[in-house]
């Protein structure tokens, strides 16, 4: 159903090195792009992009606003929340089994990205 997801930024290039990092792991390689955005997919379906906003304001993160990325297996939970922390983002919660998650055998981690996006990584594996 999720067509694509665009996170703000008030810096693209710190923002794409930061992505780029972070979601290597996970498949995704560079789609669309202009002076002004970047996204990310895997090849087809739904992608996910950064962006400076249209309406030329600050970009700000919303409390409560949170883009979830699955992940094949725990190992790669894991890399990912390791990689976007050494990459400068903040840590919202380590990675590993969310007993208070709807569904069973929910393994995931939790940071904010350099604006203060935050992004879950999981897998149900």
């Amino acid at each position: 159903m999720i067509g694509y997801i665009m996170i703000g930024t008030n810096d693209l290039p710190r923002a794409t090195a930061f992505y780029d990092e972070v979601l290597r792991p996970l498949g995704a390689k560079h789609g669309l792009s202009s002076h002004r955005m970047q996204s990310y997919n895997l090849g087809g379906g739904a992608a996910l992009g950064v962006c400076l906003p249209y309406d030329g304001r600050t970009a700000t993160h919303g409390n409560g606003n949170m883009y979830a990325l699955m992940a094949l297996s725990q190992d790669l939970v894991r890399e990912v929340h390791a990689l976007a922390i050494a990459a400068g983002g903040q840590c919202e919660g380590p990675p590993g089994l969310r007993r208070e998650a709807v569904t069973a055998n929910f393994y995931g981690s939790y940071f904010r990205d350099l604006d203060g996006n935050k992004v879950c990584v999981f897998t149900r594996s």
